[in-house]
C-alpha cells in the first residue's frame, strides 16, 4: 500500500496484568502483542512504522531494536489518552503523510486481512477517517458504533454514556482507525480534555472531521477477534487460549 504509515499505541504500563514489563510486552504464545500487531502492519504491506511508547519505554526500545531497527519510536512521558498519545508522533505523522492507521500494541488478532480492506473501504468511500469496527456477542465495556438510517457512521458512544437502548447495540469500536494524515493532523490541535477523565479522547477527531462536513466511514471486520484486548492476566490468559485454538 503506497504512501501508508502505521501508529501504533504502546504506552500502557502493564500494573493490572501484574507484570514489570509493559502491557504491550506481554506474551500471547510467546510472543509479544506488540509483537503479534507489528506483524499484521509488515504483512499489510506498510513499511514505516512508528510507536508511541509511554511507561518503561526502554523495555519497548530493546525490543524493537532486536527485531526492526527501522521502526521509529515517540514517547508519551504522561498518560493522558489516546489522543494525547497520537499527539506525541506528530513529527512522525508530518514526514509521512498519505494515510495512517492507528493500532492498539494490545490488539493482537488484528490481522493484516482487516487492515488492508479498511484502507481500501477508506479509499473507496473517499473518507478522511474510517473506524474499524466487529460485531460481538458480548458488548459491555466496548464503545458502541451509532450508525444513521442509511447505515453510515454516525458517532461512537462509550459505555459509561450509553442508554438502555445503545447498550443492546453489539458493534463495537476496535479502537482502530485509518485517517487521512494531514487531516488528523489539522483536527488534534483542537481536542480538549474537558471530560470527567482529563484526558484527549481520539474518538474526538472523529467528531471534528464530521463537522467540517468531511465522510468518516466504518468498516465491519469479518472476525470479532480484532477487538480483543487483555488488562488483566484472566483476559491475557483467555487471549492464549484463543490463539491456543486458532493457530496451534
Amino acid at each position: 500500500m503506497q504512501n501508508t504509515s502505521a501508529l501504533i499505541l504502546a504506552g500502557g504500563e502493564g500494573k493490572r496484568m501484574r507484570s514489570e514489563k509493559p502491557k504491550a510486552l506481554c506474551e500471547v504464545l510467546n510472543k509479544p502483542m506488540l509483537g503479534w500487531v507489528i506483524d499484521a502492519v509488515k504483512k499489510s504491506g506498510i513499511k514505516n512504522i512508528c510507536v508511541v511508547t509511554g511507561s518503561k519505554k526502554e523495555f519497548i526500545e530493546e525490543y524493537l531494536n532486536s527485531e526492526d531497527k527501522e521502526i521509529k519510536t515517540a514517547y508519551q512521558s504522561e498518560r493522558l489518552g489516546t489522543g494525547h498519545a497520537v499527539m506525541m508522533a506528530k513529527e512522525f505523522l508530518r514526514q509521512a503523510g498519505g494515510n495512517v492507521v492507528i493500532l492498539g500494541a494490545d490488539s493482537p488478532f488484528m490481522d493484516s486481512n482487516t487492515v488492508m480492506q479498511a484502507y481500501k473501504a477508506h479509499k473507496d468511500t473517499n473518507a478522511f477517517a474510517t473506524v474499524i469496527s466487529a460485531r460481538v456477542d458480548d458488548p459491555f465495556g466496548y464503545g458502541r458504533i451509532i450508525r444513521n438510517n442509511d447505515g453510515s457512521f454516525s458517532r461512537i458512544v462509550e459505555q459509561k454514556d450509553a442508554d438502555e437502548q445503545t447498550q443492546k447495540i453489539n458493534e463495537v469500536n476496535s479502537g482502530a482507525y485509518w485517517f487521512n494524515t494531514e487531516k488528523l493532523l489539522s483536527v488534534l490541535d483542537k481536542l480538549t480534555s474537558e471530560n470527567a477523565a482529563g484526558e484527549y479522547y481520539l474518538t474526538d477527531t472523529l467528531k471534528l472531521i464530521k463537522e467540517e462536513g468531511l465522510r468518516v466511514s466504518v468498516y465491519e471486520s469479518a472476525s470479532s477477534d480484532t477487538v480483543l484486548g487483555a488488562n488483566s492476566p484472566e483476559q491475557l490468559e483467555e487471549l492464549n487460549n484463543i490463539a491456543r485454538r486458532k493457530y496451534c
